[in-house]
């Protein structure tokens, strides 16, 4: 039997609304080498519906991550979801003179989002004019974590002119970090180092309020510190910010990546469940939409007897 925990069942949710989803809304991006490819989701139901812009993992796509995605439009979130340059379905090579600036074109992916979103909302059946602007969120997970990190005010040195550039975007109101890498310099292993040179990120700016996630077994095998790294998002970063540690999560944090897929080494569908409702449950706090569905959340897992997690704040 799966482990079950009282946070997941216990939590007040309505049930699910049906969801409408188009792919691939097809965004012109001449300055990129390849048009941007979206897939937006939305509940049939409902008006004022906050966004949430996700950046995927590494080599992933639009098609991923439905665990999370399906269940965020399903309770009144809009979902869009760019397919960025490192996807393995577009196939860019390392060669490609793209390749050192693929973790900067995420950023503009993410941006050239929020500047279409006239044009993702009008291919959408029945989302016309039901879109609350004044609500957007990013969220990612992995190397998507770093990217939805830059639009909340995270900045990263630029392996090419070595300056930090800030590339924070005021419409961006709260994120969701799962799974982020933390500090680069010595915390780095030496293929990370020569692998990956944009992994050198400064946490001191990054102000937007935030809830990062982190599995307390996710040993990653790009730093010499363990899972503790994965905390750095939240330690180092000023401000309004939650951490959500996962006890025995690894870095798919129990399956979030998709359903049935094989880069998930931790399956646990009682700890996805929980993820997916203290989610929601932030963003709506931080999003100002209401405070009470996460709070009850935190007190549940806080006095529960065998927890999957623990929750602290700052």
């Amino acid at each position: 039997m799966p482990h079950t925990d009282s946070a997941t069942t216990d939590m007040a949710i309505a049930a699910p609304a049906p969801v409408v989803s188009v792919k691939p809304v097809v965004l012109p991006a001449p300055d990129r080498g390849a048009d941007l490819h979206v897939r937006v989701s939305a509940p049939v139901t409902g008006n004022e519906l906050p966004v949430i812009v996700f950046s995927h993992g590494f080599g992933s796509s639009l098609h991923g991550y439905g665990p999370l995605t399906d269940f965020w439009a399903a309770h009144g979130f809009v979902v869009i979801q760019p397919t960025h340059l490192d996807s393995r379905t577009l196939g860019v090579p390392p060669e490609d003179p793209r390749t050192p600036r693929i973790w900067r074109y995420r950023v503009e992916d993410m941006k050239r989002v929020l500047d279409q979103l006239d044009l993702l909302e009008a291919a959408v059946p029945g989302l016309g004019g039901r879109l609350d602007r004044s609500r957007i969120a990013a969220a990612g997970h992995s190397f998507g974590g770093q990217t939805a990190g830059n639009l909340l005010g995270m900045r990263a040195l630029d392996p090419q002119s070595k300056t930090e550039e800030d590339l924070s975007d005021p419409r961006i109101k709260a994120g969701v970090l799962l799974a982020t890498a933390g500090n680069g310099g010595a915390d780095l292993t030496p293929f990370a180092a020569e692998n990956f040179p944009f992994m050198n990120p400064s946490f001191t700016h990054m102000t937007t309020p935030a809830l990062v996630v982190a599995g307390d077994r996710d040993d990653s095998p790009l730093t010499v510190r363990g899972p503790e790294w994965m905390t750095d998002p939240y330690v180092l970063s000023p401000g309004d910010k939650s951490l959500l540690t996962l006890f025995g999560a690894e870095h798919s944090l129990g399956g979030i990546a998709g359903y049935e897929v094989k880069e998930t080494t931790d399956e646990n569908p009682a700890r996805v469940a929980l993820l997916q409702h203290l989610t929601w449950a932030y963003l709506r706090h931080a999003l100002d939409i209401e405070d009470a569905d996460w709070s009850a959340a935190r007190k549940t897992l806080s006095e529960s007897t065998d927890p999957l997690g623990r929750i602290e704040s700052k």
